[in-house]
């Protein structure tokens, strides 16, 4: 049996802590123990790029892997690489925010302590966070709840294929006619939506305040964009955001849930120019 490692079912097998046992079990069995899910440590660890020249740039990219993905991953598939080709001399920071941090529901805590704040107080300018599948979820869920933070706050997200909760909450969604409908349909009806917080008691609670925020973001949100494949096994749950989104803030291409689409939708995103004013910005 071939077993993808961004596979987006353990991700969701994981969602509780009994069905994680069991998922872990099978995973090893599939493909090594490398896809076990790893313990939480503090500080969260970081794998740094820095930019071309001496100094520190005035631009930093904060990426978030996959949930059983590794930061080095991001090098070898040729995401820093990208930049540096385009000329930009923008800082590469990738946080090793694992699925333990998300199983303990500190990402959103060590993100902020240990790798935003930091880097704010470093005196970055501009900061943006780039996620991919579970990372991309703890792009936006960052976002959604330290966006506008004075000290951790950041300047966009670009989340790539992300997570973006369970297929029964997308089922609602989709049911009451879409996301716009159904959050109308929630404030009609007196229902009471999580607001976003920093350690959501349940994953559920988690993706409703999210779904609240992408749905009706407040004035000064961090703007999102989303990059998908159209054959990814997440794409259902990426259509019902991209009907939200701005449409220039969306882009598919051909693909799964794996790196060849991503890599093509880091480079077209590339393309839209929003780091280029980073080009040749350095301080000592």
């Amino acid at each position: 049996m071939h077993f993808n490692r961004h596979d987006a079912r353990p991700i969701q097998l994981a969602r509780r802590s009994a069905l994680l046992a069991a998922a872990s079990t099978t995973l090893l069995g599939l493909s090594g123990c490398q896809l076990l899910p790893r313990k939480p440590v503090t500080p969260m660890p970081v794998l740094r790029q820095p930019g071309p020249g001496p100094g520190r740039a005035d631009t930093l990219v904060v990426m978030l892997p996959g949930a059983y993905s590794l930061p080095q991953e991001f090098v070898d598939e040729g995401y820093v690489q990208a930049l540096r080709a385009r000329g930009l001399s923008a800082d590469v920071l990738i946080a090793d925010a694992h699925l333990g941090y998300f199983n303990d529901r500190s990402v959103l805590r060590r993100l902020r302590d240990d790798v935003i704040a930091p880097a704010r107080a470093q005196g970055y300018k501009r900061l943006w966070l780039v996620g991919i599948s579970l990372g991309g979820f703890g792009a936006l869920a960052y976002a959604s709840v330290l966006g506008r933070d004075p000290a951790a706050g950041i300047d966009g997200v670009l989340a790539i294929a992300p997570y973006l909760g369970s297929r029964r909450l997308q089922g609602e969604m989709l049911a009451a006619g879409g996301p716009l409908v159904w959050a109308d349909n929630t404030a009609a009806a007196g229902a009471k939506v999580p607001e976003p917080t920093l350690e959501p008691i349940n994953p559920d609670d988690g993706e409703r305040a999210l779904w609240r925020w992408l749905i009706q973001p407040p004035a000064g949100a961090p703007p999102v964009h989303l990059g998908y494949g159209r054959d990814d096994r997440l794409a259902d749950g990426h259509r019902l955001l991209a009907g939200v989104l701005p449409a220039e803030r969306v882009t598919s291409v051909p693909g799964g849930h794996d790196w060849p689409p991503w890599r093509a939708l880091w480079q077209q995103w590339l393309q839209r120019g929003l780091l280029e004013g980073t080009a040749g910005m350095r301080r000592g």
